[in-house]
């Protein structure tokens, strides 16, 4: 009706706004999408949060991959239970300055922060939440991590690996800031590739055998491994990263490092949950 209206030259387009219930020039946009956006915004660092929906996924080695590893295997049905929000990009330098007085690889503020180790996000996470009561924050389950990338696809690469991963092939031998690459369906950005991301889990090579069905959190003790001076066990890494190949940035790709391991690609996302 409105098309038809303007057609036939009856109505101006600041009557037309007026019908068709938007904005009119000049006035104030409504508040609630900014307050909706505020909402997802952690207010010290300025992190954005994706909200993921509950639901079920296959985890672990695609159909028809065969790049796939023994620890990406067997390939299982995993539900998570409960919607979470997972960060929409990976933790930024200017983001990690906000609470950490030092910075192992400063190269800009935009870029994801890197060499960080395990433990490093633990003292990251200890000082963020003793700044907040309405939200948890935490690093991501590997369960968690992998149906946030995946979102909805079952596909070795969750899209175009051009187009959503910066990893040896294209990243020009370098990390580049959060955001570049496409999205993936959901909204998350840089899931694959870029740097690698911890995760909270313990990792064990066989542990997908033996894998719960319903919110995984991992092994209760990981695999013991040895890693210049330390040898204890082991935490996963995931997503893979600006120095790795096609392989390692697939979505169900999983390696590993010791928690005090700093190395150059490693990086992390953060997970938060309201405080009931």
């Amino acid at each position: 009706m409105i098309a038809s209206l303007f057609k036939r030259g009856l109505i101006t387009a600041l009557a037309a706004s007026a019908l068709a219930g938007g904005p009119i020039a000049g006035q104030k946009p409504s508040t609630s999408a900014a307050a909706a956006a505020n909402d997802m915004r952690e207010p010290v660092t300025g992190m954005e949060f994706v909200k993921i929906p509950a639901g079920s996924f296959t985890m672990g080695c695609s159909d028809e991959d065969r790049l796939c590893d023994t620890d990406e295997q067997p390939a299982h049905k995993v539900r998570i239970s409960k919607a979470f929000e997972i960060g929409k990009l990976e933790v930024a330098q200017n983001q990690w300055d906000a609470l950490m007085t030092t910075n192992p690889v400063s190269k800009g503020p935009s870029l994801p922060v890197e060499q960080v180790s395990w433990d490093d996000v633990q003292a990251f996470l200890q000082k963020l939440n003793a700044q907040h009561s309405k939200y948890k924050y935490r690093l991501p389950t590997e369960a968690e991590w992998e149906y946030a990338a995946r979102a909805g696809n079952s596909e070795r690469y969750a899209g175009d690996i051009d187009s959503i991963s910066w990893y040896r092939q294209n990243s020009g031998n370098q990390a580049h800031p959060g955001g570049e690459k496409r999205a993936n369906a959901w909204g998350v950005y840089d899931m694959e590739g870029n740097v690698w991301e911890w995760v909270q889990d313990f990792y064990n090579e066989y542990y997908y055998a033996k894998s719960p069905g319903k919110d995984p959190s991992g092994p209760e003790i990981g695999q013991i491994v040895t890693v210049g001076e330390y040898t204890g066990p082991a935490r996963v890494l995931r997503g893979g990263s600006w120095t790795g190949d096609v392989k390692v940035v697939r979505v169900s790709y999983r390696s590993w490092g010791s928690p005090s391991g700093k190395v150059l690609g490693f990086g992390f996302r953060c997970v938060r949950e309201p405080i009931s």
